[in-house]
């Protein structure tokens, strides 16, 4: 008989040549399926919060969708039309990375993920400071980047890139929807107020609202402003000066927790009830808060996503991949992901086509982005804007009403959808222009 060390070592070598064989198997079938010239694989660098306050509310959701959707895509289970594996048959690779520490931090990641890491694109930014800190960076290093989920409208009015890519909407869309949801819930709207976080995001958001409404209905009064610090999370003194100025609407860009401290904070003492309150970015809390959700609130998503998104069978897929998964359903980062992704899938593969077959030069590859329609879960994205840079989408808002055992979330009721047209200023103008001079080339319903 062998010694039991010999038994061992001959198991051991007899299971390395086994799983190479199959890595081998894998490989080559890999390779049988992907386009002449193409590459081994495709490096994408995924950047996104894994720590600090937005991880919990956007960057880990974002983060799960690339997640599962990559594994899904290159094992080729993604529905039509995303239904050959990986991109043009070859695999994707991620290297993710945490967003935190900002701008400058992750302007220093981007080089080393292009100039160490040798990734062939990158997405990524919740962030719209990170976000406009990289775009030029990118532009600089030839790398394909697309830009996820920040919100900022300055990335394509105030220049234009060639690399750079922003697969949904920005905040105009949130705001001016907003602005025209609740026009229309409150006709006689006579006063507005804000609360708001004391940065740009937050002051950006407000002065769109604010300054929309009064456009579409000159004699509104503001009557309250607050602008607490970022991560204050304690709002008595401006939830008391709310109370006090008794406005018809009150708006909020507030999101995470911040957003969760002030629904908490506020029900208790009856704002909901006093004041029609509007949450441009409520769809995250809506499986956190679960019951504790007053009725009578205006919740959006950042577009048609989360709770709001379309009925349709890719959004039916993405919902159910996502909660086998994780457990919960996936909320608006996780869209905003799952758009940027797609993108690149159609982008790509559309470049394929156009090179007769053949794997594309980045060149191609940006031809075939700018200007694309492509499918999502959010329904189609259009990137008609920034010279076929900037995508554009609808505006979705609803009204908070009883909680649902099934879903374990309150139901919306009241839903209204505008349509990208409607919310998104025409390619060529400022938003604070076009807004300015009263929504010019708009189609509303």
């Amino acid at each position: 008989m062998r010694p039991l060390k010999q038994v061992l070592a001959l198991k051991r070598w007899v299971v390395m040549v086994l799983v190479s064989g199959m890595l081998s198997l894998i490989s080559t079938e890999a390779a049988s399926q992907a386009v002449p010239g193409a590459p081994s694989h495709l490096k994408i660098g995924i950047v996104s919060f894994l720590s600090g306050a937005a991880a919990s509310p956007f960057g880990i959701p974002s983060r799960n969708a690339a997640e599962v959707l990559i594994e899904v895509i290159n094992a080729g289970k993604a529905p039509a039309p995303y239904d050959k594996p990986g991109i043009g048959g070859v695999p994707i690779r991620a290297v993710s990375i945490d967003e935190a520490g900002g701008a400058d931090k992750q302007v220093a990641e981007l080089r080393r993920l292009v100039l160490d890491e040798k990734v062939d694109l990158v997405i990524g930014y919740i962030s719209s400071a990170d976000c406009l800190a990289v775009a030029p960076v990118a532009e600089e290093l030839k790398t394909l980047t697309v830009l996820f989920d920040c919100g900022t409208n300055r990335i394509f009015e105030e220049k234009s890139y060639k690399y750079v890519f922003r697969t949904k909407g920005h905040q105009i869309i949130d705001n001016v929807g907003a602005a025209r949801y609740v026009r229309k819930v409150k006709p006689n709207l006579k006063t507005i107020a804000g609360i708001n976080q004391n940065y740009a995001w937050g002051q950006d958001s407000w002065a769109t609202f604010r300054d929309s409404v009064l456009k579409l209905k000159p004699d509104v009064r503001v009557v309250s402003e607050q602008f607490p610090r970022l991560f204050a999370g304690e709002y008595s003194a401006e939830l008391s000066a709310l109370l006090a100025a008794r406005p018809d609407v009150i708006h909020s860009s507030f999101w995470g927790g911040d957003l969760e401290g002030l629904v908490i904070q506020a029900t208790p003492r009856g704002l909901a009830e006093q004041s029609l309150l509007v949450l441009t970015t409520g769809d995250t809390m809506l499986p956190r808060l679960e019951r504790d959700i007053p009725p009578g609130v205006v919740i959006a998503a950042r577009g048609p996503h989360g709770a709001l998104a379309p009925k349709s069978k890719l959004n039916d897929w993405f919902v159910n991949i996502y909660k086998d998964r994780y457990g919960v359903r996936p909320v608006y980062p996780s869209y905003h992901m799952s758009q940027a992704l797609l993108g690149v899938k159609a982008a790509f593969e559309k470049a394929i086509a156009a090179n007769k077959g053949r794997w594309p030069t980045i060149v191609q590859v940006i031809a075939a982005f700018e200007h694309l329609e492509f499918e999502t879960p959010s329904g189609p994205i259009k990137m008609v804007l920034g010279k076929g840079h900037q995508g554009v989408e609808p505006s979705v808002f609803g009204i908070t009403g009883p909680f649902d055992p099934a879903t374990g979330e309150v139901k919306l009721t009241n839903v209204i959808e505008f349509p990208a047209e409607c919310v998104n200023p025409p390619e060529g103008m400022a938003s604070e222009d076009w807004i300015k001079r009263g929504f010019p080339g708009a189609k509303c319903p």
